[in-house]
């Protein structure tokens, strides 16, 4: 039987990593030969919840060969994705997020949903087909909802997410909020990353309307600290910008605990982001976003429309 590759974006965020491993699960079940990969390194957060459980990570992949059979999870834009994707036959997409220039040769089975997390779907989709959902499963589900709604606080969140919430806590056992709260704060430990890592621990390029930008995003406790490396983090996002040709590298720096955003724009298209949220960039290209936590609801779209 041909291997099937379940993968998430580049860059993988905590979703990415458990909706991959979550979606390997039901691919079996359905009688596939799946295998769970991910596009990048994994993340001090996501880290937190392998060691939980005691899994490895998934093979760190960068590309497909022609004609390998995939499905995605997380994502489905190109710039997003696996290099070579064109050139394999996509089985499947799981995802929450906006479909953007996405086509296949060949039929596949598409499910997206406006929920804060792909996880939540995956739930959806368990309870669907009757299939148990098993303690380790439950925790991988918890965590992804965990870190793309920001325990429950992020604007993303839906009645949906909550729900899955609660059951998924009952089945795993555990306290999900003091568990939850554990592995934020896991993930904002940067100290001993380089200012490359940081804006590469979570970071989605754009390409619409004939630009192409990057919103790069991490998490603290402390905006301060993180902004401290102000210096360093702007190095490293012009060398971004100049090798990768953007109009602009936006980075979000957001306060998990009061649950707000500073950001940094460079590049010759940085007027968006004043456009976009109607305030002025000051002397250190920054903007305090009082309230936005979500790059895909909150931030995203208001730059998307003013392109």
């Amino acid at each position: 039987m041909e291997k099937v590759l379940v993968l998430g974006h580049k860059n993988p965020d905590t979703d990415s990593i458990c909706s991959s491993i979550v979606m390997e699960k039901l691919a079996k079940h359905f009688g596939l030969d799946a295998e769970a990969v991910r596009l990048g390194k994994v993340s001090k957060e996501s880290e937190y919840v392998l060691n939980y459980l005691g899994i490895e990570a998934q093979r760190e992949i960068s590309s497909v060969e022609d004609g390998q059979k995939i499905i995605l999870v997380d994502h489905n834009e190109a710039a997003q994705s696996v290099e070579n994707r064109e050139k394999a036959e996509v089985l499947a997409v799981v995802d929450h997020h906006r479909i953007s220039d996405f086509q296949t040769v060949t039929p596949l089975y598409y499910i997206a949903k406006p929920y804060g997390c792909t996880s939540t779907v995956l739930f959806e989709m368990f309870k669907q087909e009757g299939i148990e959902i098993d303690k380790t499963t439950a925790i991988l589900m918890l965590s992804a909802i965990i870190s793309d709604t920001l325990l429950l606080k992020s604007p993303t969140c839906t009645e949906k997410d909550i729900n899955a919430f609660n059951e998924l806590e009952k089945i795993a056992g555990i306290d999900a909020k003091e568990y939850g709260l554990a592995m934020l704060k896991a993930g904002t430990d940067i100290s001993a990353l380089s200012a490359k890592e940081i804006i590469e621990l979570d970071a989605k390029e754009f390409n619409e309307k004939g630009k192409k930008f990057v919103v790069a995003q991490v998490n603290t406790a402390d905006i301060n600290d993180v902004f401290s490396r102000k210096e360093d983090i702007s190095f490293a996002m012009e060398k971004e910008i100049s090798d990768k040709n953007l109009d602009l590298f936006m980075f979000v720096i957001t306060d998990i605990i009061n649950t707000n955003s500073k950001i940094i724009a460079l590049g010759k298209e940085k007027e968006l982001v004043e456009k976009a949220f109607g305030k002025e960039l000051d002397q250190d290209d920054a903007m305090m976003l009082e309230g936005v936590v979500s790059r895909k609801k909150q931030i995203a779209p208001p730059l998307l429309a003013n392109l």
